[in-house]
């Protein structure tokens, strides 16, 4: 029990720095301890079966995570109930797992029910619930329906900002979806002070060169095109491709293209 107890502690700090193939096996070992301590169908095992497939699935094989996930949603559901936060949890990750599968149509009613369970538990404006709602709002969008998705992200917003402040970086993420939900719906020119103000807030946060800016900056960009300011968006992409193919010495960065 100490020795799981260890290693999850060990893996999770692994996984927490990016060292993702360090941490899996620490996972894997974790999880057979408890199989053999508890059974195979005690939260414990749970939650090694989630842990293990939350690495995996940073290591881009969310196949994989897929059958973990579900059998860790079964013994909660079993355990706990239907409607207990530790079962929301677990099927909030196998909905994103299944969103990185390419399905977010099988991903839509879990993420639903993730979103009853934590309004039920914790009341509407819980920042669990608005991650529920950005969730669920991104399954939508990607389902190809921007106009239910929109007051999703506008409720995320108002809870994050009330909960975080107007500058954390969590806000930034919900401008930045609520933007790109808005320029779906053929509105750039609302789109943009949200994109403005997420760069803002993100090179705040992180500094200009971080990857989360690139990808900031590459979205106004296009906002900008969309609104017929093509002199406007190059400079943005070029930091944009600076930011991700940083010039060696002596070498001169390559022009995006006109």
């Amino acid at each position: 029990m100490q020795t799981s107890w260890l290693l999850d502690g060990a893996a999770t700090y692994l996984h927490e720095h990016g060292r993702l193939q360090k941490a899996k096996p620490l996972f894997e070992r974790a999880l057979r301890i408890d199989e053999t301590i508890y059974g195979p169908d005690h939260p414990s095992v749970a939650t090694g079966l989630s842990n293990l497939a939350l690495v995996l699935q940073d290591l881009g094989d969310p196949a994989a995570a897929r059958p973990l996930l579900e059998r860790a949603q079964r013994i909660d559901e079993t355990t706990h109930g239907p409607d207990h936060p530790e079962v929301a949890t677990k099927l909030n990750n196998l909905a994103m797992v299944l969103q990185d599968l390419g399905d977010p149509a099988g991903a839509r009613p879990l993420l639903e029910r993730t979103l009853h369970i934590d309004e039920t538990t914790h009341g509407p404006d819980h920042p669990e619930v608005a991650t529920d709602l950005n969730n669920l709002a991104l399954a939508l969008h990607d389902l190809g329906d921007p106009a239910t998705a929109r007051p999703l992200l506008e409720r995320t917003l108002h809870i994050y900002e009330t909960t975080h402040g107007p500058d954390h970086p969590e806000v930034a993420t919900d401008l930045n979806n609520l933007a790109m939900v808005l320029r779906d719906l053929g509105d750039s020119a609302t789109a943009r002070p949200l994109l403005e103000r997420a760069l803002h807030i993100y090179e705040t946060t992180y500094g200009p060169d971080h990857p989360t800016v690139a990808a900031t900056l590459n979205n106004l960009a296009v906002v900008l095109e969309d609104l017929g300011d093509p002199a406007a968006a190059r400079p943005l992409l070029e930091r944009t491709l600076h930011i991700a193919e940083p010039p060696t010495a002596g070498t001169t960065p390559p022009s995006p293209p006109d």
